[in-house]
């Protein structure tokens, strides 16, 4: 039996149940990033981006869609609005009589003291927006939709046109959320006492501050001396703060469901302090050891910055709060790295078909035409990898790939035969009109071949000289046409070949070594068969710190 002390796993009786245990917190972790939340929303609160008066005028439009559609709920805005003419809450009020007792306005002594009053908060605003929303609520965090308004946007993925829509579809369905990690913070004294706590979104930021000497800094993990760090300081960030000042400082890209504590040195004094992922059961302490030159400064999430003198250290661990995001889609992650920091974008290849003079354009033109699958060579025009055209590529050759699919059903060994998907008689002259085809085949050296081709051919393009268990699929030169009396009785040996297939067939490797239609003579007589035709024919190419400031004045 499993004994439990404070939530935590202290004993199971045997290897295989610790197994069983941690499979099924996987599975519950995965099925809480898929579970939908049904969203009441009788209190509505909105953060709004300071020193943007422009913004006021959203945050107004915003309250006045949210007290319309939402008759039994309120909502409530900053009360620096309180009195704001932009914002004109008296107007919103005569507009909409009922909407007197539901326009309310937040305090951080409210969220403070009732951090469960509100049902789902929506930011207007970039990512410094959001991370004030993580200061305010120290606790527990309603979800939170960020609407992007800044001039970040990793944690803001809705556009505030669309608020409508996606408010509408909230309350209609509900939400799915990522529950992103925080880190619990706290300031000790040398002795042990208690400075200050904070919960911490982005990262854990300890620097030499503005002393001229490299700071010294030990790092404790789980109680024991990891490494001391002379550097200009640590980031200890969560995978949420990875694409922010850790990014900066050479950490690694994580992303938000993965459980971990990114460690990046700042400036560090030897070239192999490389950043390290450590797991978010571990818990971190950064100390400033007494031997140190001088003292260091710790900011949080870049604010409440404090100065550690000698002696002190910060904890560091996995808060049990976390901060839920309202999420877009299932890739909004990749998307915003995409945006962002144009991850992985290439420049599209250029095409040099315009190089060519008349002559060699309209051979190569013939020589297009004769390959109806598409050919890849430097003239052609390409994609980058990561856009759209590039995905459709790939589906049409996947679908392609599907007329010779992995299948391990047969029993029997070599060549069994080859047929259509509807007959057993001989089809001549006509490309099969078939089901996608399986390529079967196992460790046995067993094979079983259904082809299904089509007027273009198109499994020319990409089928030539694959083995498979002593079996060799050869290119074929034309649309195939069917018979039924090919079989071989083992690997290796093929017999009973119709001759309506053609110049290439699924054939045994030993029948190809003698066959002059097989392997790379069969392509040489192809060329050929073009030079013939044309000589001309080319050949084959291999924000900051958040501080109310709203100002009426125009």
């Amino acid at each position: 039996m499993n004994r439990l002390n404070d939530g935590n796993l202290t004993h199971v009786n045997s290897h295989t149940q610790l197994a069983k245990t941690a499979h099924g917190v996987r599975i519950l972790a995965k099925n809480l990033n898929r579970a939908t939340i049904k969203l009441h929303m009788r209190s509505v609160m909105i953060i709004t981006k300071a020193r943007d008066n422009s913004l006021i005028y959203l945050t107004k439009e915003l309250t006045e869609w949210l007290l319309e559609k939402n008759p039994h709920g309120s909502v409530y805005v900053d009360h620096h609005l309180e009195n704001s003419k932009r914002f004109d809450a008296q107007g919103l009020i005569n507009d909409l009589p009922s909407a007197k007792d539901r326009i309310k306005f937040w305090t951080k002594d409210l969220i403070r003291q009732h951090p469960d009053l509100f049902d789902l908060v929506i930011t207007l605003g970039g990512d410094g927006t959001v991370l004030y929303c993580s200061t305010l609520f120290q606790k527990i965090v309603p979800p939170v939709m960020s609407f992007a308004l800044g001039s970040l946007g990793f944690l803001t993925n809705f556009k505030f046109e669309d608020f409508r829509t996606v408010l509408g579809n909230a309350l209609h369905s509900g939400v799915h959320t990522n529950l992103r990690m925080r880190f619990t913070c706290r300031v000790h004294k040398s002795n042990g006492e208690l400075v200050s706590e904070q919960q911490v979104l982005n990262e854990l930021t300890v620097d030499r501050g503005p002393s001229p000497w490299v700071s010294m800094l030990e790092l404790y993990g789980d109680g024991s001396l990891l490494t001391v760090a002379q550097a200009d300081g640590l980031i200890l960030a969560t995978p949420t703060g990875s694409t922010a000042y850790s990014l900066s400082a050479g950490g690694s890209l994580v992303h938000p469901s993965v459980s971990a504590i990114s460690v990046t040195p700042i400036c560090p004094h030897t070239l192999s302090f490389r950043p390290i992922l450590l797991p978010d059961s571990m818990s971190l302490k950064v100390k400033v050891p007494l031997r140190s030159r001088a003292t260091a400064f710790a900011a949080f999430d870049g604010r409440a910055r404090v100065e550690l003198l000698k002696g002190y250290y910060v904890s560091v661990y996995a808060s049990p709060f976390p901060f839920p995001t309202v999420r877009s889609s299932k890739t909004e992650y990749i998307d915003s790295v995409s945006r962002v920091l144009n991850w992985n974008n290439r420049e599209e290849q250029k095409s040099f078909v315009h190089l060519l003079s008349d002559k060699n354009k309209k051979s190569y033109t013939k020589y297009q035409k004769s390959h109806p699958d598409g050919i890849n060579t430097s003239l052609d025009q390409g994609f980058p990898l990561n856009s759209p055209s590039y995905g459709s590529n790939i589906s049409k050759l996947e679908d392609n790939m599907q007329k010779f699919k992995l299948d391990t059903s047969s029993t029997t060994n070599g060549i069994s035969g080859i047929t259509t998907a509807s007959t057993s008689t001989t089809r001549t002259n006509t490309p099969v009109q078939a089901t996608p085809t399986n390529w079967t085949t196992d460790n046995a050296a067993k094979a079983t071949f259904h082809l299904n081709g089509d007027s273009n051919n198109s499994i020319s393009s990409f089928m030539r000289n694959t083995s498979a268990n002593g079996n060799t699929i050869h290119r074929p030169l034309s649309a195939p046409s069917v018979s039924t009396s090919v079989s071989t009785s083992a690997a290796g040996s093929a017999t009973g070949l119709s001759t309506a297939y053609g110049c290439d067939q699924l054939l045994s490797d030993d029948y190809c070594a003698d066959s002059e239609n097989c392997g790379d003579d069969a392509f040489d007589a192809e060329d050929e068969e073009e030079e013939e035709s044309d000589n001309d024919t080319p050949e084959d190419d291999d924000e900051g710190g958040y501080e109310i400031d709203y100002n009426d004045d125009d």
